[in-house]
């Protein structure tokens, strides 16, 4: 069974279910991170769904490409955990199966491509508080060695 974060599962909603990939990023002690503006502004490990029939990890280079504008190397898993939450850029609800890697940030390309994004760097303490999902501040736990933020 995978650990659900976030709001409870409403009895009557049908839930779409939508397999994600993200990564925790750390470069000594900070955490390579992505700000994302809208639907509601937040600090999130990067990443996102997965394309149909695309390989999970060319999704999480893809992914954290679009968002960061950083190639990243050696990822390997870290967990997963669930959501089920609205998403209003695809107008629907949905169980957000999310796994986590920890991948090395070894590039900067550029900006990010995605539009709305900014790529942020912080200390990875620090983002044990800020970033915007307990499913993501508990995998960045994890990482760090430490027990799961609230």
């Amino acid at each position: 069974m995978i650990r659900r974060y976030g709001e409870a599962v409403k009895a009557g909603r049908r839930y779409r279910r939508r397999p994600g990939v993200y990564a925790v990023l750390l470069r000594g002690d900070s955490l390579l991170a992505t700000f994302q503006e809208a639907p509601v502004p937040e600090l999130q490990l990067p990443g996102g769904g997965i394309d149909r029939g695309e390989h999970p990890i060319a999704a999480l280079h893809r992914e954290v490409f679009e968002e960061t504008g950083w190639k990243i190397a050696d990822a390997r898993r870290l967990g997963a955990f669930r959501r089920f939450t609205y998403m209003p850029e695809y107008d629907m609800w949905a169980e957000k199966v999310c796994t986590v890697y920890l991948a090395s940030p070894v590039l900067r390309l550029g900006p990010p491509s995605e539009a709305g994004h900014t790529a942020a760097w912080l200390p990875a303490t620090e983002a044990l508080r800020l970033l915007g999902n307990a499913g993501d501040r508990a995998l960045l736990a994890r990482a760090l060695g430490q027990a799961s933020p609230r």
